[in-house]
């Protein structure tokens, strides 16, 4: 995995979207909102930043880095993305 794991660009342009919600649940016939456009490292320590409870309803869409790195990154994906860039 090292290998890869210098291959993933923090500094790559990212946005953090939030799902619109009802009772702390996604709204799929909602569009998610952009609540921070940066870059994908800041956009990883924005989402750290909310609370866990409510991280489920956050996405990550930055350009595709295979084959740790997809278009749209699932929260379950930020938090390994967290662990690696806190690794490095």
């Amino acid at each position: 995995m090292n290998d890869h794991a210098h291959q993933v660009d923090f500094q790559a342009a990212a946005s953090l979207y939030k799902w619109p919600s009802l009772n702390n649940s996604r709204r799929e016939d909602r569009t998610p909102y952009m609540v921070v456009n940066g870059t994908l490292d800041q956009c990883i320590r924005d989402f750290m930043d909310k609370p866990e409870k409510t991280r489920h309803l956050y996405e990550i869409r930055t350009r595709s880095q295979p084959p740790l790195v997809t278009d749209v990154l699932s929260p379950e994906h930020v938090l390994e993305l967290s662990r690696l860039r806190e690794f490095l």
